[in-house]
């Protein structure tokens, strides 16, 4: 079965990557072709391997790539130009970045406070800003008011550092809550445009397994966050999920 449509994913990895692949790259599901981002290439080469060989009849492609505008600019380019995706339109992407930063406020610099706010924040409005884009052009502009359909879906996987933020993450509250705030923005002014967009909150473990511990819910799997994704990308406009918590059952909150 040829793949519906495209999806673009920044931040695979083995865990909580891995398992929103399959499921937007499966025939049984999704059935899109994945176009997967990550900084670093050994890994996201075996990780694209490893896909392949789980889903033999879907559609995997790495493009190794950081955050920085020119990298994530020339990273969509070459998605574009990919001859595995020749044709397909893009149907969702998702930024699901992770970013870490903790110090005793009065140890913080100026510069280390401000890099993830660059690397994280700044990567989040450009991949967002490249996904819209190529949506617009993909689908056309015209709006919901003029009889167009929805033109995709742009998801952040955020955490519960967007929401409130312990001692000594200063920095990295600020730059959760700023993706946070940038998906809330974007949401209003693209929603009408045909554009859905969604913020999902993290709150637990993910793990790609099927082990006693998903079971009884003590972790999220992988593949569970990438249905609820799929979920989003298939509502239409007369219902659009803006902001979801997501929590395995034995999370306290």
């Amino acid at each position: 079965m040829s793949p519906s449509g495209l999806a673009i994913l920044i931040g695979a990895g083995p865990a909580t990557g891995a398992g929103i692949a399959r499921i937007l790259g499966s025939p049984n599901y999704g059935n899109l072709a994945v176009a997967l981002l990550a900084r670093r290439p050994e890994a996201l080469n075996a990780l694209v391997d490893d896909l392949r060989s789980q889903t033999p009849n879907g559609v995997f492609e790495a493009f190794p790539t950081d955050t920085s505008p020119d990298k994530l600019r020339q990273a969509f380019a070459d998605i574009k130009g990919h001859q595995s995706f020749k044709d397909l339109k893009l149907k969702v992407s998702v930024f699901s970045v992770k970013n870490s930063s903790k110090k005793p406020f009065m140890e913080e610099t100026f510069e280390d406070f401000m890099d993830p706010l660059e690397s994280y924040a700044g990567g989040s409005m450009i991949f967002a800003q490249e996904t819209i884009k190529r949506l617009f052009e993909d689908h056309g502009e015209k709006t919901l008011a003029e009889g167009a359909g929805k033109k995709g879906t742009l998801i952040f996987t955020g955490t519960l550092g967007a929401l409130r933020c312990n001692s000594e993450f200063a920095s990295y509250g600020a730059s959760r809550a700023s993706v946070r705030q940038l998906a809330q923005a974007l949401a209003r002014e693209m929603s009408p445009k045909g554009v859905h967009v969604a913020h999902a909150i993290a709150n637990g473990r993910i793990t790609d397994a099927d082990n006693e511990d998903t079971r009884s819910g003590k972790h999220m799997t992988a593949e569970a966050v990438g249905k609820t994704y799929l979920f989003l990308s298939q509502q239409e406009p007369c219902l659009w999920s803006h902001e979801l918590d997501l929590r395995p059952a034995q999370e306290k909150f």
